[in-house]
This record gives structure tokens, sequence and C-alpha cells, in this order.
């Protein structure tokens, strides 16, 4: 049961070719997740934002918070893959900035970040070309990822934190 509820739609998997269909699917998945995440979190209470969507793990209110985050570096990390070669990107430890000041203050004003930043993350994406899909960055930890790939796991990522506050609000009744 605790692995459904850590990945309740599974981890990231993709086999097969990276088309032009599939990104642009994935892509509509990145465009659709403000409004999302708006309608899943907007009847939620105070006490509602701060429940864990699992034992151990964040409270609703830093889950928007992370995909907030998590996205900015997301974009860019895809502006430096298109307009360097191969960086190395920077990671950063998500669990202790869930820990910093900020993971505490109103939903909204992530919730808007997420708005904004996806409305210009998703007008890149939308325009890259074939041979900008296959430009890469290095991840220390992950290694080489292709863009095309990287838009992949961002569509999960926002369905995945989607899905923990979807199932938490299902499994609550509310």
């Amino acid at each position: 049961m605790e692995a459904d509820l850590k990945y309740p739609i599974g981890t990231f998997n993709h086999s097969g070719d990276i088309t032009g269909s599939v990104t642009a699917a994935w892509i509509n998945e990145i465009a659709a997740l403000p409004e999302l995440l708006r309608e899943a979190v907007k009847s939620l209470d105070n006490e509602q934002l701060d429940t864990a969507y699992r034992p151990g793990g964040w409270s609703v209110r830093q889950v928007v918070h992370h995909v907030a985050d998590s996205h900015m570096n997301a974009y860019v990390r895809f502006k430096l893959a298109l307009t360097e070669d191969k960086p190395v990107i920077k990671p950063y430890d998500e669990a202790k900035w869930a820990e910093l000041p900020d993971y505490a203050l109103p939903v909204e004003p992530s919730l808007l970040l997420i708005e904004t930043l996806h409305q210009r993350w998703v007008t890149v994406l939308r325009e890259l070309t074939p041979a900008e899909l296959g430009k890469t960055f290095i991840h220390p930890e992950s290694g080489v990822v292709s863009l095309g790939r990287n838009i992949g796991i961002y569509a999960w990522h926002g369905k995945h934190h989607l899905a923990h506050i979807t199932s938490l609000c299902s499994r609550m009744g509310w």
C-alpha cells in the first residue's frame, strides 16, 4: 500500500522512440497541469493543505510549493540545454528546500508561479525542433538527459504530484 501512496501513477517509464506525437502529448499534459492543480486544491482549508499525502510524506501545501520549485528548475535546465553545449546542471536538495520558510506560505503564490511559468515553458516546448529535442544536459546524479525525454519526465512529474493530492482527497472524502 505504501508504494501506491508514494507512486500513485507508478514511476516514469517510456520505451521506444520519442516521436513528435509523443512529445506533443507530454507538452499538452504540462500545459494542463496548472489548471488541474488549482482545481485539486481550491476547496481545501489550511488543515487539509497541511495534511501529508502519505506517512512521512510532504503536506499538500509542500507538494504545491515543490512543483513550483521543481518546474522552475526544469525550465532553467531546458534553457541551458538550448543555449549551451551539454551543460552540467546543478541539482538541489528538494527535501531541504521543503523545510524553508516559503513552504509555509499559502499555496496561491506557487499556483500563480506555476501558471505563468508553464505559459512560458510550454511556449518554448511547442517550438522545439527535432534537433533541439535531441539536445542534452548532464545531471550529476542521472547522467545525460535529452530534452525530449525530459519533457516526458516532467509531464509525469506533474501528474505524479497531482495524484498525490487527488488520491489523498479521495481517501479522506474531501
